[in-house]
């Protein structure tokens, strides 16, 4: 069911209760002072002085409300809704007048004619607060789905993110060690394939098996270090044994990794790769540490792709659900983020 139809069917069941409500009072009085049979002309009486404010709810209800208020033009929607009350009670005024019936008064009541239309002010504007207030309830759900739907788009932008460059340059790798080492060979094209197969389809989940990421994470190291010399050093440390029910979403963490191989590792200098992660209470904090071979490529870094990153958590966690702290040193970069875990 669509979020509008479902506050609207919710919203309307509140009117017909109340409205079920009120035409039952004489019904109920009856019952309440132990009368032995039920009056129906008193009855009628009091069902007829119903009428006239019964029409004007429903003229504002699916009319007046809807095109004015619920669209913001207030000013507008008050000078028409006093307006139109006041002309009504006037035309019943005048007709009882002409049927010479309780002449003053208006609205079959016993009240005098400018009571009528306050009160049917009231009830217009009770009317048009519940209007205002579901309205805000189906905007905060719409607003929640459309954050959800922003997180699911980011989360296949974040897909597409991993170089491709990447896939390419490792299946030249596979290529060349095929001559050199066929075993090597072998077990790359199978770490390949479960990157493969969880960038395609584990990643569509909302959150994934914490160790189930670190080993996507694992596999993509041992891919890089296909492509560098002993120059590289590049080291993990992570716990070992992890419950299976600590979650995180997935592909968060690879974002960091690979902008460390990307802006940290350089073909002709010493640099270095470190990767810790601690998970404890609930928390899981990550510190990935790079060498500045470029300061220039390694400051820029921290634009778009950074700022994208940090949507997605305030997404996920909330602005203040999270931390992620950056610190830049002259030969080192280093990123600290701290989320608390969640459950697969």
């Amino acid at each position: 069911m669509k979020i509008g139809k479902k506050y609207a069917l919710g919203e309307n069941l509140l009117y017909a209760l109340v409205w079920a409500t009120i035409i039952l009072v004489p019904i109920l009085n009856a019952q309440m002072l132990s009368e032995m049979y039920f009056d129906t002309k008193e009855a009628w009486i009091v069902w007829r002085q119903l009428i006239p404010f019964f029409a004007i709810f429903l003229i504002h209800n699916t009319f007046i409300a809807p095109q004015y208020l619920l669209s913001g033009r207030y000013a507008l929607y008050l000078l028409i809704n006093i307006i139109f009350v006041t002309v009504v009670f006037i035309i019943i005024y005048l007709y009882e007048m002409n049927i010479g019936y309780t002449a003053g008064y208006g609205s079959f009541t016993n009240y005098e004619i400018y009571w009528n239309i306050l009160f049917a002010l009231f009830m217009n504007g009770t009317n048009g607060g519940i209007k205002l207030l579901y309205k805000s309830l189906i905007d905060e759900e719409q607003m929640l789905r459309l954050k959800e739907e922003n997180l699911r788009a980011e989360m296949v932008s974040l897909k597409y993110q991993i170089n491709p460059h990447f896939f390419m340059n490792t299946l030249n790798n596979i290529h060349a060690l095929i001559d050199i080492d066929r075993e090597a060979a072998k077990s790359a094209v199978i770490d390949l394939s479960k990157m493969m197969r969880y960038v395609l389809y584990d990643s569509e989940r909302e959150t994934i098996s914490l160790t189930h990421d670190l080993q996507f994470m694992k596999n993509y190291i041992e891919l890089m270090r296909i492509r560098y010399s002993e120059e590289v050093t590049i080291t993990i440390d992570y716990p070992h044994e992890m419950p299976d029910k600590v979650a995180i979403p997935p592909l968060l963490l690879i974002v960091f990794v690979e902008n460390a191989f990307k802006h940290g590792v350089s073909s002709n200098q010493k640099s270095f790769i470190h990767i810790s992660l601690f998970y404890a209470d609930g928390i899981l904090t990550s510190i990935i540490s790079n060498s500045r071979t470029n300061k220039a490529e390694a400051n820029r870094r921290a634009g778009i792709g950074l700022e994208n990153v940090r949507k997605r958590l305030d997404l996920i966690y909330g602005p203040e659900g999270y931390s992620l702290d950056i610190v830049e040193e002259t030969q080192r970069y280093t990123v600290k983020l701290v989320i608390p875990t969640l459950h697969a």
